[in-house]
């Protein structure tokens, strides 16, 4: 499995739902485009398992024009176990799932 360590800013989204994202840096996005470009799924999503803290889940990321980058949904089950909210910067450990 390809894995990708970082840090990025957690992010509420400005419309009615209460989705929280992070914007995966620039660098990361670039290889990870690369990697996948011929195994994408709907909407272009990349399969992930994600460990923030000591929780981990399975999610798939998504393109998003608007940074040039990736983002991965964090669920409510997550910022609470791990204290999380807008604008808390978030240790994540991102690995590529096959299939």
């Amino acid at each position: 499995m390809t894995t990708f360590e970082f840090t990025a800013d957690l992010w509420r989204y400005a419309g009615d739902a209460a989705w929280y994202f992070v914007t995966l840096p620039h660098d990361v996005a670039d290889d990870i485009d690369e990697i996948t470009l011929d195994r994408r799924r709907g909407f272009g999503s990349v399969r992930v398992e994600v460990t923030v803290g000591s929780t981990t889940w399975r999610t798939s990321i998504f393109p998003d024009t608007k940074s040039a980058s990736f983002l991965l949904p964090v669920k409510m089950a997550v910022r609470q176990a791990e204290g999380l909210d807008a604008g808390s910067p978030v240790a994540v450990v991102l690995a590529l799932v096959d299939g």
